[in-house]
């Protein structure tokens, strides 16, 4: 029986900030002059993606080590070189006292994020889908294939994040603990779902379905794949992010994901 404790939230930050530094490092390599970059202060992961970048945090203050004023100012400091905002996903295992300290340094809460996880024991039963929905892990020469379906999926509802969300999946898709999945029907690309996987632990992310490729059970079965794949991998944990009540959070609640606790994002405001 896994309880949700501080030490499973440092089990789910840990491989969350991992992957995102993973993929610092990919933007870091594939384009040098990017500025992408990434420091450890007290145990937490600071990263910077650019200002625009969700990636552009901090994961795990305060549950591995106390927050102190020093490493605040460390972690400040990295961002004000980089002209950037400073923002922070806190657990609420930490101790209370840390959220008066952020408050007194100017910290405000903007956003929740529900954690997730689920026990992969056995791996998990396959779901029935359309006869002709596939799903594959994508070759090393379907990147810009595999980040153009994940950009058209948000270019649709959002044009402005269109030409964003390819340039970050491009990204996304060759990150050394990524595994970027594609789902096809009837050999038509219309849907992704990326999986990192760290030791025992893998994290779903990347969810995207096309217009036409909506409402035809291919994020079920992305998802259903994705989790056997890390079974049969070792994985003995999986986690994702969701925003409270939404249906990402539903259809992950009905896949049996459970909620871990619900994460504050908190921004330097002053």
């Amino acid at each position: 029986m896994i309880i949700s404790d501080r030490e499973l939230s440092q089990r789910l930050e840990r491989t969350e900030a991992r992957a995102n530094a993973d993929f610092v490092e990919t933007r870091a390599r594939l384009d040098p002059e990017f500025g992408a970059a990434w420091i450890e202060v007290g145990g937490a992961y600071a990263m910077y993606d650019g200002q625009e970048s969700p990636l552009t945090q901090t994961f795990g203050l305060g549950i591995f080590e106390d927050i102190t004023p020093e490493y605040l100012d460390e972690i400040e400091e990295f961002y004000s070189e980089r002209d950037s905002s400073v923002f922070h996903e806190i657990s609420p295992m930490i101790d209370a006292s840390h959220m008066e300290l952020l408050s007194s340094r100017g910290y405000q809460p903007i956003e929740l994020t529900s954690v997730m996880y689920r026990e992969l024991a056995g791996g998990v039963t396959k779901r029935e889908r359309h006869a002709d929905l596939t799903t594959r892990v994508i070759e090393p020469s379907e990147v810009e294939l595999w980040a153009r379906t994940s950009a058209d999926a948000w270019k649709t509802e959002h044009e402005a994040l269109g030409e964003f969300m390819f340039n970050f999946g491009a990204v996304s898709a060759q990150c050394a603990g990524s595994f970027p999945y594609i789902a096809e029907l009837a050999g038509v690309p219309i849907a992704t779902g990326m999986l990192f996987s760290y030791d025992d632990i893998c994290m779903l992310a990347g969810a995207s379905t096309v217009p036409e490729g909506r409402n035809k059970g291919a994020q079920t079965a992305l998802l259903n794949d994705r989790l056997n794949f890390a079974a049969s991998h070792g994985c003995k944990l999986a986690t994702m992010g969701a925003s409270p009540g939404s249906t990402s959070q539903k259809n992950a609640q009905k896949n049996g994901f459970h909620i871990a606790y619900t994460r504050t994002k908190w921004q330097k405001i002053s």
